[in-house]
């Protein structure tokens, strides 16, 4: 019985899919499969029941899974003891970004933590919020950006920045020629959002000042990313909200409007997070002080009643 084995069967667990769970192993659906088959093998136990299509734990697969859970917590617990005895934030760590932050942030945030952390070997993930704490759960990342608040608890968090939502719409429209656009200037606008599983679609609706129930009054077209509704604005097909990183706002020649949104939620909180008493805390509380002490453009610094023990956990390094 192996680690690897271990990790296989977590994964497979988490995702109820083989192919997957062996994408985020970073192995084939193969190998992973016959992993644990040599994993059934060597406990005598049949763990997965394969003789329906649907994916299912044995009873038996149920009990070794979360004992396999908290082994592979006290794994990751002994590296991370051993890192301590050197520099932090060396060797390999997952990184879950969501996709309306990531293809913004990380050209900024991958040559500051080079710069810093030259030893730190950071493998990012992109994915939904539910998604990616899904996987902070079963241990295949170590920590996400994400946006603040969340939804449970299990996990501890530090607020990094705060960045503002800004109104964008085509060059011709009739509110690209006010200085600023309010909540009502929006009543009744049609606009442009994410799709539905977004964390962003339902901050630009509270930005707007429109409640869930509006939802289908909202659009027709639900995007898959930011530069796609982006583009359509460009175009001329609709207005939209976008977060600071994305509004381009220091483009020399922009191909739509943008606008500062006066709104009671006109801006989005980005934190970082982590599983609630990770041995890798310490590290990763610096991770988010790089972050913090070097805020994006057009964002800034989230200050909490927090800051005092955010203060008190840096100097554990």
């Amino acid at each position: 019985m192996t680690i690897s084995e271990l990790r296989y069967l977590v994964a497979l667990a988490n995702r109820a899919h083989f192919g997957r769970a062996a994408e985020d192993c970073h192995v084939s659906q193969p190998t992973l499969s016959n992993q644990i088959r040599k994993l059934e093998e060597y406990l005598g136990v049949t763990l997965i029941e394969r003789n329906a299509r649907l994916f299912s734990l044995t009873s038996m697969g149920q009990e070794v899974v979360e004992k396999a859970r908290k082994i592979l917590g006290q794994v990751d617990a002994l590296l991370a003891s051993t890192r301590k005895s050197h520099e932090p934030l060396t060797g390999p760590l997952n990184l879950g970004v969501i996709p309306s932050l990531a293809p913004y942030l990380l050209p900024r945030l991958l040559p500051l933590i080079k710069k810093h952390y030259g030893r730190l070997q950071l493998v990012v993930h992109e994915d939904l919020t539910e998604h990616l704490l899904e996987r902070l759960r079963g241990y295949r990342i170590d920590a996400a950006l994400l946006a603040l608040p969340l939804d449970g608890g299990g996990f501890d968090e530090i607020a990094l920045f705060d960045e503002p939502f800004w109104f964008a719409c085509p060059a011709q429209h009739p509110l690209g020629r006010l200085k600023s656009v309010s909540e009502a200037d929006l009543r009744g606008e049609p606009l442009l959002l994410l799709a539905d599983g977004h964390c962003l679609r339902g901050q630009a609706l509270a930005a707007c000042g429109r409640a869930a129930a509006d939802d289908e009054r909202i659009d027709d077209f639900r995007a898959a990313s930011l530069e796609t509704i982006c583009q359509l604005v460009a175009a001329g097909f609709g207005c939209t909200l976008l977060p600071a990183l994305a509004a381009r706002l220091q483009d020399p020649e922009p191909s739509f409007v943008v606008r500062p949104l006066r709104s009671r939620n006109a801006s989005r909180r980005i934190g970082l997070v982590w599983r609630r008493g990770d041995p890798k805390a310490g590290e990763l509380t610096l991770l988010a002080s790089l972050v913090r002490d070097n805020p994006p453009s057009g964002t800034r610094t989230a200050l909490t009643n927090d800051d005092a023990s955010h203060d008190a956990l840096r100097a554990h390094f």
